[in-house]
């Protein structure tokens, strides 16, 4: 018995290892590419044709975006079987695994929020430019 509990320790580790490349590759990308990236949406010019622009740098950035968030997602997937293990020796990966997680959640909620942000911002601006020609056609009907 004990020797088929080394045994899957090892699996675990070995697991942890594949996994946590992944996780290193995703975390680094975060870190050096999408937090800049977000906060760069953060001011949204005050023009329909800047914020069009923008959003559809956005929407480039947001697949890139989402894809390492599913990759991160389909990592974490792997190591729920680790919570059927109650051993003492992988409680370092389980912290380690923990930080990814929290790391790759935060970021996929600020992402969430941003699309919604941008999304909502450029509505908000097509709509005021609606009403902003509707006024200018109805200034021009009345002076004729």
């Amino acid at each position: 018995m004990l020797s088929n509990k080394r045994i899957q320790e090892l699996e675990l580790v070995m697991e942890f290892e594949k996994v946590e490349e992944c996780f290193k590759e995703v975390s680094s990308w975060i870190e050096n590419v999408g937090r800049k990236r977000l906060k760069e949406t953060i001011n949204l010019d005050d023009s329909l044709e800047m914020l069009l622009q923008a959003q559809k740098q956005f929407k480039e950035f947001d697949l890139v975006a989402s894809e390492y968030c599913k990759r991160g997602q389909e990592a974490l997937k792997k190591m729920n079987q680790w919570e059927d293990f109650s051993f003492v020796d992988v409680h370092s990966y389980r912290v380690k695994l923990q930080t990814y997680e929290d790391q790759l959640e935060e970021f996929c909620t600020q992402l969430d929020e941003t699309r919604h942000r941008v999304c909502e911002t450029v509505r908000l601006y097509e709509f005021f430019d609606k009403v902003r020609q509707a006024i200018c056609c109805r200034g021009r009907y009345k002076k004729s």
